[in-house]
């Protein structure tokens, strides 16, 4: 209940323009050919920013196990590009943003989702929106797989 409470709050509050502005800037970099690549980290970085109580952002290859385009070295080329020219100034308004929200006991958890949006902004590429029990699940399915390498001496 309160997770809903919270996305209504953060969707009417900040969520709608955030996310209507990652959706016109992935449209943009569709348009513009060369930044196609960078497109699609946009768009989730749209999904994720209209609803992010609940949700979290996580490596595809953690959740697939399967290692794909944006999860491999162009993935990494990528996502280090997109530091240079917009993770680091998005990281820092997000940052900015989450210290004027906790100035008040009210805003701390819309500070909370703006820090974690500026995680997410850093390097999105390869990554995936979930909920954050399917996150949890993942890691704990990963865990387990890596344990048993271990112990059978793989």
């Amino acid at each position: 209940m309160l997770r809903l409470l919270g996305n209504i709050i953060w969707f009417v509050l900040s969520g709608l323009w955030l996310g209507l502005a990652w959706r016109i800037l992935a449209v943009l970099m569709v348009v513009f050919i060369i930044t196609i690549p960078w497109a699609k980290a946009a768009f989730v970085l749209g999904q994720f920013t209209f609803f992010p109580f609940g949700k979290t952002l996580v490596n595809r290859d953690e959740l697939t196990t399967e290692e794909d385009i944006g999860t491999g070295n162009l993935g990494l080329v990528g996502n280090i590009i997109w530091f240079l020219f917009a993770g680091l100034w998005l990281a820092i308004a997000n940052v900015l943003t989450g210290v004027a929200w906790c100035i008040t006991i009210i805003g701390i958890p819309f500070g909370i989702q703006c820090f974690k949006l500026a995680g997410a902004s850093i390097a999105p590429i390869g990554k995936t929106v979930v909920s954050n029990e399917l996150a949890r699940a993942a890691e704990m399915e990963n865990a387990e797989r890596t344990l048993g390498k271990i112990r059978s001496g793989d």
